[in-house]
């Protein structure tokens, strides 16, 4: 088995990766002429969330582990806008926002207990 590295012990990283996926499929039904608009910024901005957890795992100092963490929040509202604006669009149903803004809900959660944690030690 290979080495299992810190960050993919984090629960919130796990919970992203979910949301990666969510957001990927969902996307699938995007219209066309949306795939390098809002399909793409949604997918880029979802990747970034898990992306910066992983890398603030490899910083040296809390406080910097702490930017990363911030980092991936602030994707984290940016795909919560960007589907708000999906659901206006008609392009997510209202099932489908409705699972999106829980796991939204649960990773900032996490991710703001994360936060405060790095800043304590």
């Amino acid at each position: 088995m290979p080495y299992t590295f810190s960050f993919e012990k984090l629960n919130v990283w796990i919970d992203s990766k979910e949301l990666i996926k969510l957001i990927y499929i969902i996307t699938k039904d995007f219209p066309s002429e949306e795939k390098f608009g809002l399909t793409s910024q949604l997918r880029r901005a979802s990747v970034s969330i898990a992306s910066n957890l992983a890398e603030g795992t490899s910083r040296k100092t809390n406080k910097d582990k702490a930017h990363f963490t911030t980092l991936s929040f602030s994707s984290l509202m940016e795909v919560l806008n960007q589907i708000i604006i999906a659901r206006e669009l008609n392009f997510i149903d209202k099932n489908n926002y409705q699972i999106l803004r829980t796991e939204i809900e649960k990773i900032s959660n996490k991710l703001n207990a994360l936060r405060k944690a790095q800043l304590n030690k």
